[in-house]
């Protein structure tokens, strides 16, 4: 069964390539360029300025190029390395996953410097995904380094707060985040299409909405630092900002930086989910997915609601395969300094709780990439606390050291795919014969 969960997974990454779904929604016939309702003449323009941010930068670029061919693009293109296609007319930046680098400040730079040469007579095109915010960024404060923009980085993604959060917090310390890249591409007309990483109902924080109005308040981010008990740990020149409420706020809602700008999504996590599903179902399996998931839930809430959906899944259709499909993310706190990430941590938890058991369980990002590890995720099964222990593997021991892909990759289970050029979050699947 744990086959069939690794096929079914990379079966659902085959049928999420962005540049299809890019393709198949925005047009330019006449030189009429549409997305959705939303149709631009792009002859009127002196130049098509387009600034790619995120995981699928490169795919999300190369199509849009298609598209709007004959027309001639420039730009910044900020993504993961190593990049080997040449680009004419834009300059491309190998930025830093999960903590910014060098190339992350340099991208920013060169982004912040085109952008602000527009005029009302050009057209910027954001091509935003998974990923943006620390392949991109430029800190709010000439004061904060590149060390202590990595060090807050890495605070942020080990103390277990929710993707919401974490990027309300990165937008306020941030010279582009938070709709300030918009802000400095102001007055030219601005249309931002997206890959979503996120929850549904927060599409300002893929890349930390670098081109969107930013609703939360500086107030808000400085009470999320002491609800976190970040205060003692960030670095001065960041601590200098909250202490002496000198943080800015970030353009928000209604201002006239966005009067000219529209927004579409192009992908997200529910694609992926019900893409998953259809694939479950042609097996002939009884599939239910879950959408009521949070990202504040911790582990075993999220491991719970799932086992209790499957089991009266069970229940309703005995003898035969049922599934229960989920999308998003999980609080996952970084207790260890192992190698892992999130899925694998999750799928870790359920090996006791499944042990002995006709239950499988997946967990795999759809960027090929898990926490630290070189792993999309893991799979496991029943079995699969017998097969650990025969090799001498705790779970509660490579858990407590947060060193989920040490515990599976001497097992062989956890799930290698590299990285995808997509992001529409993580997918976990349960399954029961």
């Amino acid at each position: 069964m744990k086959q069939h969960l690794r096929r079914l997974f990379e079966e659902t990454l085959t049928q999420l390539p962005v540049e299809r779904v890019l393709a198949e929604q925005v047009t330019c016939a006449d030189g009429i360029l549409a997305v959705g309702h939303d149709t631009l003449d792009v002859s009127r323009y002196r130049k098509l300025i387009t600034v790619a941010i995120g995981k699928a930068a490169i795919p999300m670029l190369e199509k849009f190029s298609d598209v709007v061919a004959p027309h001639t693009l420039t730009g910044v293109v900020a993504t993961l390395g190593p990049v080997g296609q040449s680009l004419p007319g834009f300059t491309v930046f190998t930025g830093g996953h999960p903590y910014p680098n060098q190339g992350s400040f340099d991208a920013a730079a060169a982004a912040i410097d085109i952008v602000e040469s527009a005029t009302s007579d050009d057209l910027v095109v954001f091509l935003l995904s998974g990923g943006g915010s620390s392949l991109c960024e430029m800190p709010v404060s000439q004061e904060i380094t590149l060390e202590d923009c990595q060090a807050l980085y890495r605070l942020l993604v080990t103390c277990g707060a929710s993707i919401r959060n974490v990027n309300t917090i990165r937008k306020h310390l941030s010279a582009i985040k938070g709709g300030r890249l918009a802000e400095l591409a102001f007055p030219a007309r601005q249309m931002t299409l997206y890959v979503s990483d996120v929850p549904p109902d927060a599409p300002s924080s893929v890349a930390s909405g670098p081109t969107m109005p930013d609703d939360s308040t500086a107030e808000k981010c400085k009470q999320l630092i002491h609800d976190l008990n970040l205060r003692d740990q960030l670095p001065p020149s960041i601590r200098y900002l909250f202490d002496e409420g000198r943080l800015p706020e970030t353009p928000k809602s209604g201002k006239g930086t966005f009067q000219d700008s529209s927004w579409h999504c192009l992908l997200s996590s529910a694609d992926a989910v019900d893409t998953m599903a259809h694939a479950a179902e042609r097996l002939g399996w009884i599939v239910e997915t879950d959408q009521e998931l949070s990202d504040s839930w911790s582990v075993d809430q999220l491991m719970d609601h799932m086992i209790t959906k499957l089991e009266h899944l069970q229940h309703q259709h005995a003898g035969q395969v049922v599934a229960v499909l989920s999308g998003g993310e999980y609080s996952c706190p970084v207790i260890g300094d192992g190698i892992g990430g999130r899925n694998q941590a999750f799928v870790l938890e359920c090996v006791p709780r499944i042990a002995g058991r006709r239950v499988a369980v997946l967990s795999a990002g759809t960027d090929g990439l898990d926490g630290s590890s070189p792993a999309a995720g893991a799979v496991a099964d029943g079995e699969s606390l017998n097969r650990a222990r025969q090799i001498r593997l705790d779970p509660e021991t490579y858990a407590t050291r947060s060193d989920s892909h040490g515990f599976f990759a001497q097992l062989d289970d956890a799930v290698m795919t590299g990285p995808t050029g997509n992001n529409v979050r993580d997918l976990r699947i349960f399954v029961a014969w």
